[in-house]
């Protein structure tokens, strides 16, 4: 490591990266300084690269003075060395040229961005057509109910269980959980979306009292929103990622018997490089990559696709605020079975 600037600038050269302003606080409410930023995520670099890389890569930035921002497409002054791959965005109707984080050199280069969270997709460059993992995002109804998300998160387990699947478990690094169950290639896309739904809607009914699938806030009742529309295209944080929280949380895997006690701020860039020393525990605790069942499938087919029931549900909410009509809404916006599914 060769210092450029004295101790005031903070100024230095990684694996030919100039990292500047190294002593200036991350953004309000950090309590950590960009060197902080830096210095984790080079102490954790092959654990995060490992699963950035090859894959389509978005990232939240906070830069002085400004609110924190999502950024797909690289900037222009992105040096060549750092790969992209291009992709056509339909919202935005262009191609967008994400960035691929393949190695400490280009983690570094984002540090210096200010890039503090990193979020890649589920498929891979070198299969499209695949994703690599089925995802449920476990949200709890308010930021101090983290205990209520430990419940719902062996909720999932147990449905995972119950369908011969089984999966590894972190904190999102903001109030929830994430759980990733690897599946083989075998199986598209719109299969392993079909199941992500398949396994809420069995989740939800082990405790319906506590977890829901409904997709509209207003709908779940202060209960655990089980998000099954982490497929596809989706982005999920990374596992080690820090967020842009107070404190400067990170995304940290946890054994499932060790969840229930254990809090998303006990992991931070000041803390979680020492409590893993050399290990990866994310690496060390995935399964091997897992088949889904026809019936699981079949089963998730069935139940409606969250995103587009609750747009056609707003809508009908407002043609009839706009007529004046306030019935309340028709059974069916939460989680649907087959012998049940939503008209």
């Amino acid at each position: 490591m060769r210092r450029e600037g004295g101790p005031i600038s903070g100024d230095e050269v990684r694996d030919g990266v100039s990292l500047t302003n190294l002593g200036q606080p991350l953004f309000d409410g950090a309590d950590a300084t960009k060197r902080d930023l830096v210095d984790y995520l080079d102490a954790v670099a092959d654990r995060i690269i490992a699963g950035l890389a090859d894959r389509p890569l978005s990232v939240v930035r906070v830069l002085r003075g400004q609110a924190p921002f999502m950024q797909k497409n690289v900037p222009k002054y992105t040096p060549e060395w750092v790969r992209t791959v291009s992709l056509w965005a339909e919202t935005s109707k262009r191609e967008v040229a994400y960035a691929l984080c393949n190695d400490r050199r280009t983690l570094l280069w984002f540090a210096n961005q200010r890039a503090v969270e990193y979020h890649p997709t589920l498929v891979r460059t070198d299969r499209w057509d695949r994703v690599t993992h089925l995802v449920l995002d476990i949200d709890p109804p308010a930021a101090d109910a983290f205990g209520l998300a430990v419940r719902a998160a062996q909720l999932v387990r147990q449905a995972l269980a119950d369908s011969g699947l089984a999966g590894a478990v972190k904190t999102s690094g903001a109030k929830g959980v994430h759980v990733f169950v690897p599946i083989g290639t075998q199986v598209t896309i719109d299969e392993v979306a079909a199941a992500t739904r398949a396994i809420a809607a069995r989740a939800e009914r082990l405790d319906p009292a506590l977890a829901t699938t409904a997709f509209i806030r207003d709908d779940r009742e202060g209960k655990v929103f089980l998000d099954s529309t982490r497929s596809g295209g989706a982005t999920v944080v990374a596992a080690y990622s820090p967020r842009v929280r107070p404190g400067v949380p990170v995304s940290f895997p946890v054994a499932w018997d060790e969840l229930d006690r254990v809090e998303p701020g006990d992991f931070t860039v000041r803390t979680a490089a020492r409590l893993l020393a050399d290990a990866d525990p994310w690496a060390d605790r995935m399964p091997e990559p897992q088949q889904l069942s026809p019936e699981l499938i079949e089963e998730g087919r069935a139940i409606p696709i969250a995103r587009v029931q609750a747009m056609h549900e707003g809508k009908r909410r407002a043609r009839a605020q706009r007529s004046g009509d306030n019935t309340a809404r028709p059974p069916g916006t939460g989680a649907q079975t087959p012998q049940n599914p939503a008209s």
